[in-house]
């Protein structure tokens, strides 16, 4: 097992022989890290915290430590991150609480740029882009192929939709439609469906059309989302696509960025 000399690893750490411990790297007890991880140098991870394979940790990232919310007490709380991410330098994700699930996690294939910060109980979903200065908020959701612009501040509780992009310095303090490109003038909102990472996926024309029909049902200012969703059924073919974005409405607890 590779593990410089200046890297300082609990005796209650399990490390996988395959693993890279880099120069003044601190791992703390109860922290598991898969085969192929590396951790280049100066990295900080606290347990309870359990990292699987293949992932590359930036400089200076700090792992697992514990929440700033003022409600923490110390309980025990968990960070879990998948395979093959890469998490660059500065970022910052922070360890679970009591009142939010007590777990942190991070899935597959993700890139998590400099400065970016995961709060406490925030679940980020595969292939997730968060890009630099990223800040969710504790409780937030991160779909699978979302796409989250530089320094955008996401509040407390918000979810962002599968396929979604939103662009950089975008403050969300309402949920984020999945498959929507939204940007923010003076306040987000959505400017259709985010077509080119669509079709860099490999969603179809038909489907693309789709969700611009029902994009522009619901950004109509005449209409409430109550009407919106009654003419979407009436005048959009049903797709999949569409059952996820209906889903995704009603299941809205902050309401929604038309």
């Amino acid at each position: 097992m590779p593990i410089h000399p200046t890297a300082i690893v609990s005796p209650g750490a399990r490390i996988d022989p395959a693993a890279d411990i880099g120069p003044y790297s601190i791992v703390g007890k109860e922290v598991e890290i898969g085969a192929g991880t590396r951790l280049m140098a100066h990295v900080y991870i606290e347990g309870p915290t359990r990292i699987a394979e293949e992932n590359l940790f930036y400089p200076y990232s700090t792992i697992g430590v514990a929440s700033q919310d003022l409600k923490y007490q110390g309980e025990r709380a968990e960070t879990r991150i998948g395979s093959r991410n890469t998490i660059r330098e500065f970022v910052t994700i922070h360890r679970g609480t009591a009142g939010g699930g007590a777990l942190t996690s991070v899935a597959d294939d993700c890139v998590l740029m400099a400065y970016a910060h995961i709060a406490h109980d925030c679940h980020i979903g595969s292939h997730a882009i968060l890009a630099n200065g990223v800040t969710l908020g504790g409780h937030v959701t991160i779909g699978e192929h979302a796409a989250i612009g530089a320094f955008c501040g996401v509040h407390q509780f918000c979810r962002v939709g599968r396929h979604a992009m939103v662009g950089g310095y975008t403050v969300v303090t309402r949920d984020v439609l999945p498959y929507s490109l939204t940007v923010a003038e003076r306040e987000p909102r959505v400017f259709g469906p985010n077509k080119v990472g669509l079709e860099r996926r490999g969603f179809c024309a038909e489907a693309i059309q789709r969700l611009h029909q029902a994009f522009r049902l619901l950004g109509d200012s005449k209409l409430n989302t109550t009407q919106a969703l009654a003419r979407l059924a009436a005048e959009v073919e049903p797709s999949e696509e569409i059952a996820e974005l209906v889903r995704f409405i009603e299941s809205a607890e902050r309401g929604i960025i038309k």
